[in-house]
């Protein structure tokens, strides 16, 4: 007969196996809600030794933060290949798959949680911003972004995030409507900007050059199109008024 033996953990290792569960345990349940018991026991260990490994809930809620922050910056990495709008529509997908598997942890790390207020987090935060800033200019192909540039892309982002953020809150409309309706408005504020401006009319015309008609782009100029009145029939002549010679 064999008896199981639990093997020792190194001090790194088993760091990394609290913050994870202390993760899951946020991804279903606001880090206000989740005790550092419920993390102990989680994790099959005492309370004591939750905290000999990270002086209180505050440092692992921050190491968990990282990790999360870490992972959604990533969801905004995608290959420069293929159309513009087809490769937002795949960020997208992998954004809300992080806000779908993650929901209260999510809103807890985009709205700082049992940290609010907190230097640390407020860091960890906008470097998410910062890095889907980043991802899209270089979609874009853009080093140096005009001001109008900068102001289309940082709005995208955080209507990108505020729209999540709602959607978790009862889920009304359906995901991949939503996730197609964020690649209309980049689509949207780009043209309305470009109204506007010269460089930005150059970067939107570049950006629809290589747009597919059955891609995401085409699809919203098809719904735009749908909404205008077909004109109505032209109005008929009216006859000639007869001049008083009779012609």
């Amino acid at each position: 007969m064999t008896t199981g033996v639990r093997r020792r953990m190194g001090v790194e290792e088993r760091k990394q196996q609290l913050i994870g569960v202390a993760l899951e345990l946020f991804s279903h349940r606001s880090p206000d809600e989740v005790s550092i018991d419920e993390i102990a026991a989680a994790a099959g260990i005492s309370r004591p030794l939750v905290y000999h490994y990270f002086p209180g809930k505050q440092s692992l809620y921050e190491a968990a933060l990282r990790r999360a922050a870490d992972e959604l910056a990533a969801r905004f990495v995608e290959p420069p290949r293929g159309p513009l709008g087809a490769r937002l529509l795949r960020v997208m997908g992998r954004f809300f798959d992080f806000v779908d598997e993650h929901g209260p942890g999510f809103a807890a790390l985009m709205r700082g949680g049992p940290a609010v207020g907190s230097s640390t987090t407020n860091a960890m935060i906008d470097e998410v911003r910062q890095a889907a800033y980043e991802q899209i200019l270089a979609h874009l192909e853009v080093g140096e972004p005009s001001a109008r540039l900068e102001l289309v892309v940082r709005s995208w982002v955080s209507l990108a995030e505020s729209t999540a953020l709602l959607w978790l809150d009862g889920r009304r409309v359906p995901r991949a409507e939503l996730e197609l309706q964020l690649v209309h408005d980049f689509a949207a504020l780009a043209a309305v900007s470009a109204a506007y401006d010269p460089g930005m009319a150059e970067v939107l015309v570049g950006i629809l050059a290589d747009e597919p008609a059955d891609g995401p782009f085409g699809d919203l100029v098809a719904r735009l199109l749908a909404l205008v009145p077909a004109p109505g029939p032209a109005p008929e002549a009216l006859p000639a008024v007869p001049d008083q010679r009779g012609r």
